[in-house]
C-alpha cells in the first residue's frame, strides 16, 4: 500500500471541467480563526498581567517557570565557546552567503526630477526596532536566527531583540546553538519567551523588552494566531503555517532525489504538505518505492509518515508540462523544486512560489542553510501575492518632496481645480496664498 495517496489531473482542463487546481492539492488544516478565542485570551494576560503573564504562560505551555526572561551576556558567550567548531563553521559559511545576497538586496535612494525645482525622492528608511521569532518545540532552527537577523543588520536596524521558547533541558533558557547564534550575530538582546507570549511581548512592551515597531519569524499556529490579531499594533511580515514543498517532475528525475526531498519537508512537522506534480507515472511509482525504503530510515519516521500519508500531501499525475506549471501555479508553494529536462526554461515561467529550486542539485534543504537565499516562506498559497523575507521587509518607503516656488507655480492651478473637484477648498487656498500679491 502506497505512503503516498495518488491524485490523477490528466483528463481534467480547468477551462471546460472548471476543477480549481489549487483545492485539488489541499494543505493541512491550520484553522487560524479556530485557534483567535484563545490566543486572544493570551495577548490579553500579557498585556494586563504583563510580566508575571509571561512567566504564568510559560509554566503552562512550555513546562518551566523562569523567573529572569532575559538571557545573560555571560550565557551568550559560553554558548559561543562551547559550540561544535563544525557547526560554528557551517554558521559562518551561512552567514557569509546570505550577507552577500541582502548587501546586493539594499535599494538605493530612487530621485525623480519633474520639472525645475520639482524632485521627488523614494527613501528606504530601515525600521527602527525589529523583535525576531525563533521557533524550538520540535526542533531547535538555529537557521531561523540566521535567516531573521542577516537581513535586519543589513538593512540597517539599529535595534534587535530575539525570542525562543525557554528549554527544560536547558533550565529554562533558550536553547544554547541558538544562543551561540544570537552571539555569533552580535545580537545581545535574548528573551526564553515562546508561542503567543512572546509576539504579545513585543508588541504591547513588556519589561524588560521595549515594544518593537515589526515582529519578523515563522511559528506554530499560535505564533501566527498572535501575528494577525496584533497586526496594527505592531508590524509583521507574514503569517507563515506549516512547511511545504512542490516538485515539478518529468521522466527525467531522479526518484530517489524526489523522495528525499519529499522527505526532508515531512520531518519537519505532522502538518508539513509534500506534493509531487509529474507527468510519468513510472517516477510516480519509482518514488513510492524509494519512500518506503528512505523513510523506514530516518530518524522522525513518525512525524514524517504522519505528513507524507496526511491529505496536505500527495503525487499528482499530470498530462504534460503544461499542465504541471499551471498546477503548480495554482499550489504556490512555499518551496518549489524543478526536477525536468530544460529546468531552467520552466523556472522562469513560474509565477507563484515562495523560492524556486532548479535542477537536481538545488534541494530545498539547501535553501535552508546555505544557499544564500531566505528560508522565511509564504505558505498556504500566500506565494500568489507575499514575498519572502529579505532586506526589504526591515525597510519602509518614505517619499521626501522638494518643490521651489517655480516648481510648486507650474501645477499650482492643477491643484487648485482638483481640491475643487473634490470640495475641499482650503486645500487649494493653501497653494494659492504662496503666490497672492
Amino acid at each position: 500500500m502506497s505512503l503516498i495517496r495518488r491524485i490523477d489531473l490528466r483528463a481534467t482542463d480547468p477551462a471546460s471541467s472548471g476543477v480549481d487546481y489549487r483545492a485539488a492539492v489541499p494543505r493541512a488544516d491550520f484553522d487560524v480563526e479556530a485557534a483567535v478565542p484563545a490566543v486572544h485570551a493570551i495577548c490579553e494576560e500579557v498585556r494586563t498581567g504583563g510580566l508575571e503573564a509571561i512567566r504564568d504562560l510559560g509554566e503552562r505551555f512550555d513546562g518551566v517557570r523562569v523567573e529572569d526572561i532575559r538571557v545573560t551576556p555571560e550565557a551568550l558567550a559560553t554558548a559561543l565557546e562551547q559550540l561544535d567548531p563544525d557547526i560554528r563553521a557551517g554558521l559562518d559559511e551561512s552567514i557569509r552567503r546570505l550577507r552577500a545576497t541582502c548587501a546586493n538586496e539594499l535599494e538605493a535612494d530612487a530621485v525623480t526630477d519633474l520639472g525645475p525645482g520639482a524632485r521627488v525622492t523614494h527613501r528606504k528608511v530601515p525600521v527602527d526596532r525589529v523583535g525576531l521569532y525563533v521557533p524550538g518545540g520540535l526542533a531547535p532552527l538555529v537557521s531561523s536566527v540566521l535567516m531573521n537577523v542577516v537581513p535586519a543588520q543589513t538593512a540597517g536596524v539599529a535595534s534587535i531583540a530575539l525570542a525562543s521558547p525557554p528549554q527544560q533541558e536547558f533550565g529554562g533558557s533558550v536553547h544554547p546553538t541558538i544562543l551561540a547564534a544570537c552571539a555569533l550575530l552580535g545580537v545581545d538582546e535574548v528573551y526564553a519567551v515562546g508561542g503567543a507570549q512572546a509576539i504579545a511581548m513585543f508588541a504591547y512592551g513588556v519589561a524588560p523588552c521595549r515594544k518593537v515597531d515589526l515582529v519578523t519569524g515563522p511559528g506554530n499556529i499560535y505564533v501566527v494566531t498572535a501575528k494577525r490579531i496584533l497586526k496594527g499594533l505592531v508590524g509583521i511580515d507574514s503569517e507563515a503555517g506549516p512547511t511545504e514543498i512542490a516538485i515539478l517532475a518529468d521522466d527525467t528525475a531522479d526518484p530517489a532525489f524526489v523522495a528525499s526531498d519529499l522527505i526532508s519537508q515531512a520531518e519537519h512537522d505532522p502538518l508539513a504538505a509534500s506534493v509531487l506534480v509529474t507527468t510519468s507515472e513510472a517516477l510516480a511509482d519509482d518514488v513510492d518505492a524509494e519512500l518506503d525504503k528512505q523513510v523506514s530510515a530516518t530518524k522522525h519516521v513518525d512525524r514524517i509518515r504522519t505528513s507524507l500519508s496526511g491529505p496536505q500531501s500527495g503525487i499528482v499525475l499530470v498530462r504534460d508540462l503544461e499542465q504541471g506549471l499551471a498546477v503548480v501555479d495554482a499550489y504556490a508553494a512555499e518551496h518549489l523544486e524543478i526536477h525536468t529536462a530544460d529546468a531552467a526554461s520552466w523556472a522562469a515561467r513560474v509565477r507563484n512560489a515562495g523560492a524556486i529550486f532548479v535542477g537536481p542539485y538545488a534541494p530545498v534543504s539547501l535553501g535552508d542553510y546555505c544557499a544564500g537565499s531566505n528560508h522565511v516562506l509564504p505558505t498556504g498559497g500566500c506565494a500568489c501575492h507575499s514575498s519572502g523575507l529579505s532586506v526589504r521587509a526591515f525597510t519602509k518607503s518614505v517619499h521626501v518632496v522638494e518643490y521651489s516656488r517655480e516648481g510648486l507655480g507650474e501645477v499650482a492651478d492643477h491643484v487648485v481645480t482638483l481640491a475643487d473637484a473634490e470640495d475641499l477648498p482650503g486645500h487649494g487656498a493653501a497653494v494659492k496664498v504662496r503666490f497672492a500679491e
